[in-house]
């Protein structure tokens, strides 16, 4: 199965097949795509309520919806990845840094660094209602949320996928977390899109990223054994 994480943090996933659900479904993925706190559909409460909080108590509510998948359908728990794009590739990067659940990753345009982060984006006005001060207030509010500091603890193949002009998620930030993926020996692969911004306009670019974040889980995700019978050969 696969997990996909939705960006935002204030959007949400409706019902429907994306072209991202209709190719994973078409090659055997289950497809779990939650709408964890800080996501639009539970009323205001529910979508602020992530604040101060960046991967904790949103990430916690994945893996919750997680557990209740693997309670009540016929998915392996031992072949499990997760992707996501804008927010969603934070969460990616951050639930790699956190859980060894997850045997692959697809982080695009993700936040690896909160704090190197604040001074390179352009839409900077967002963050403070989240984050409660600046980075230069209240530092230590970045740090707890990053998932560089974390890094150490990724063992899962992990893909990195950015846009080389992405003003909302400089593309250092894909390049600040690949290079430490690297450095540390994790399997990891890192995909710039010439002339692309926050979201990939080009079809060509559009379908590699599709492709390839399916051929990434094909070749990373542990393939399935079946047990052939024992056979014992009697004697006449």
């Amino acid at each position: 199965m696969v997990t996909v994480v939705h960006g935002g943090p204030a959007a949400g996933v409706l019902a429907g097949f994306s072209p991202q659900t209709a190719l994973f479904t078409a090659r055997g993925y289950a497809v779990f795509m939650p709408n964890p706190r800080g996501s639009y559909g539970q009323g205001a409460a529910f979508v602020q309520a992530n604040r101060r909080d960046f991967g904790f108590g949103d990430f916690n509510d994945v893996l919750a919806g997680l557990d209740a998948v693997l309670a009540s359908a016929p998915v392996d728990p031992a072949r499990q990845g997760i992707t996501g794009w804008s927010y969603g590739g934070f969460l990616t990067m951050w639930a790699v840094t956190r859980t060894q659940r997850f045997q692959a990753a697809v982080a695009g345009a993700g936040i690896a660094n909160w704090q190197s982060y604040y001074g390179t984006n352009h839409i900077d006005s967002w963050m403070l209602p989240y984050f409660g001060a600046s980075v230069y207030d209240e530092p230590e509010v970045y740090t707890r949320s990053s998932p560089i500091n974390g890094v150490k603890q990724v063992k899962a193949p992990t893909l990195v996928l950015h846009g080389e002009r992405d003003l909302e998620v400089p593309a250092s930030q894909g390049y600040e977390f690949h290079k430490a993926l690297k450095t540390l020996g994790v399997k990891t692969q890192l995909v710039i899109y010439a002339d692309e911004g926050h979201s990939l306009r080009k079809p060509e670019h559009q379908k590699d990223r599709l492709l390839r974040t399916l051929d990434w889980f094909d070749a990373n995700l542990p393939a399935v054994t079946e047990s052939k019978p024992k056979v014992r050969a009697l004697g006449r």
